[in-house]
């Protein structure tokens, strides 16, 4: 009790020794406080920076600049619409020293928020000094660290603020503006989400800016905003986040990798969210950089796990035979957790309308990373794929007509996994029907190009009790009739990839895909003889001798 008292003493003491040592500074500087009123803008600017040197550059004590603080804060905050910018200048560094220096830095807050939401919050901005809004931003940045939870009041006042210095025409401004917007709603997230929204739309207006550095700023800013909002305004901002992917900065893309990896970790709402974000971080295991490559893989890596901790009772009777690979799995490739097998599998429905609306976009990178997107589903989806199997086929049909071959590569690989994880019997159905009936008079060969992909990634045993099957309608006549419209130059596609892949076929499936090419070549060659694609019929004997030499013990029957 004795202790608890004396120091009880000390702190009155040295309270009134501050108060008397703050008396005396602001004595020494009632002179200057007159001057600030002065018409002679030389006489005001040399009064602030007296101030300046008198309070914050002298070292006194925090209890000392505290008092000083509060008794010169009006005055300084009249300062800031001084027609002189360099006494504009100064008073904005004399008060953010002061927010920095002082013990209790939110005793200002009921008289600077209003005087910077005026100044700076309106539609029209007061300060005309590019480099003055900067200062101001961030001193609002040096307050919402200082003071965090106590800013909780004025969130009106700051958002008003921040939505018109983020669409700043200055780019540090807007770079300042995303800055303190992350610490803002991260300072105050059980108020924030009430005006977060008013944030999205200058976000979005900016997100698109040509310097890399503000678009990165943006794009953190973005997932703070959401991340701490009211989980309704995701759609507002995935497009132009799909669009960030494309850019040429791998800054920006890694900015938006991070983003949406930790939406898919730590987002309220991220359940309902997750076939449309999904993509995104999926589409970041294809980026061409290798760290943003390890980082969305980390990411998706800890958002399987994540997601398997929250489900472990849902999913615990699948635990066994889930975590043994199917057969036949693609050599050198690695498995992806169960967690997020499972996550892509919930949410294939939702994702392959989505991947057969983008295969076919007007953009050709749009194209390309959707193709490359397929494959990894696949990889995810194993034999889930088969329920979606018409739909999927559908869309490599399309994808295999593209003009940029990139695309057709892509596709034709995911086509090949089609091959791995679902049953013959199942793709045959629909396959050779396709075959038989293409879906396009003007492309008939893509259906040939996607089963000839499917049966590489096939087992050769699996595959083997249907050779007959896929022989005898392949070289159907009305099959080979089918082709006559083809142009010899369409027909050079699948001839140059049938004859490119040849050593891949053997590798892939043996002696039993070889027969099944023997048959695909007859059907195109026989179609060149007839059609005039401009091949003798000596140089199309030469082309099934090629494949045949690679079998000549199977008992397949060519018809006709």
């Amino acid at each position: 009790i004795t202790s608890s008292n004396g120091n009880h003493v000390n702190r009155i003491s040295m309270a009134a020794g501050d108060e008397h040592a703050a008396a005396e500074v602001l004595r020494g500087l009632a002179r200057h406080l007159n001057c600030l009123n002065e018409d002679n803008k030389a006489t005001r600017k040399r009064a602030l920076e007296l101030i300046k040197k008198e309070t914050v550059d002298k070292g006194l004590s925090g209890g000392v600049l505290q008092e000083v603080f509060s008794a010169l804060l009006k005055p300084l905050l009249r300062c800031l619409s001084d027609p002189m910018e360099r006494c504009r200048e100064t008073t904005i560094a004399l008060i953010t020293e002061f927010i920095r220096c002082v013990p209790k830095p939110d005793e200002s807050l009921p008289y600077l928020m209003p005087c910077l939401a005026q100044r700076f919050g309106e539609k029209e901005i007061l300060e005309p000094a590019e480099e003055l809004r900067l200062s101001a931003v961030e001193m609002l940045t040096l307050t919402v660290e200082v003071c965090g939870k106590n800013l909780a009041p004025y969130l009106k006042e700051v958002i008003n603020i921040l939505r018109r210095t983020i669409v700043d025409p200055f780019p540090d401004v807007k770079r300042e503006s995303c800055k303190c917007t992350v610490n803002f709603a991260k300072c105050v997230p059980e108020h924030f989400h009430m005006q977060a929204e008013s944030l999205i739309k200058p976000l979005m207006l900016t997100i698109a800016h040509q310097h890399s550095r503000v678009r990165v700023a943006v794009v953190e800013a973005t997932g703070a905003v959401i991340q701490h909002g009211s989980g309704k305004n995701v759609d507002d901002v995935l497009s132009h986040l799909a669009q960030r992917l494309f850019d040429d900065s791998p800054q920006v893309r890694k900015a938006v990798t991070a983003v949406v990896g930790d939406w898919l970790l730590h987002m309220r709402d991220r359940y309902s969210y997750f076939h449309k974000l999904i993509p995104l971080l999926l589409s970041s295991t294809n980026d061409e950089i290798p760290e943003i490559r390890l980082l969305a893989g980390d990411l998706w890596t800890r958002v399987g796990v994540q997601w398997e901790k929250e489900n472990e009772d849902d999913i615990k009777d699948k635990m066994d035979f889930l975590l043994t690979p199917p057969p036949h799995y693609p050599p050198g490739v690695e498995r992806p957790g169960l967690g997020c097998r499972e996550l892509v599998v919930r949410n294939l429905g939702k994702l392959v309308p989505a991947i057969t609306h983008d295969v076919t976009d007007w953009q050709v990178p749009t194209r390309v990373m959707t193709s490359q997107l397929l494959s990894v589903l696949l990889l995810h989806a194993e034999d889930h794929c088969t329920q979606h199997l018409p739909p999927l086929l559908a869309t490599l049909y399309r994808a295999c007509t593209d003009s940029e071959r990139d695309v057709v590569n892509n596709c034709l690989a995911a086509a090949k996994l089609l091959g791995t994880f679902v049953p013959p019997p199942v793709f045959l159905k629909l396959l050779l029907d396709h075959v038989e009936s293409p879906y396009s008079s003007s492309n008939p060969w893509a259906p040939l190009m996607v089963l000839a992909a499917v049966l590489r990634g096939c087992s050769g045993p699996l595959l083997k009790p249907h050779i007959q099957q896929i022989a005898n309608t392949l070289v159907q006549p009305d099959v080979c009739q089918g082709y006559q419209q083809v142009s010899r130059g369409r027909l050079g596609s699948p001839q140059h990839w049938l004859t490119s892949d040849s050593n891949r076929t053997q590798s892939c499936c043996g002696c039993v895909c070889v027969c099944v090419c023997v048959c695909v070549c007859v059907c195109v060659c026989v179609c060149v003889c007839v059609h005039g694609g401009g091949l003798t019929l000596s140089y199309c004997i030469l082309f099934v001798s090629y494949y045949w030499k690679y079998d000549t013990s199977s008992h397949l029957v060519i018809p006709g």
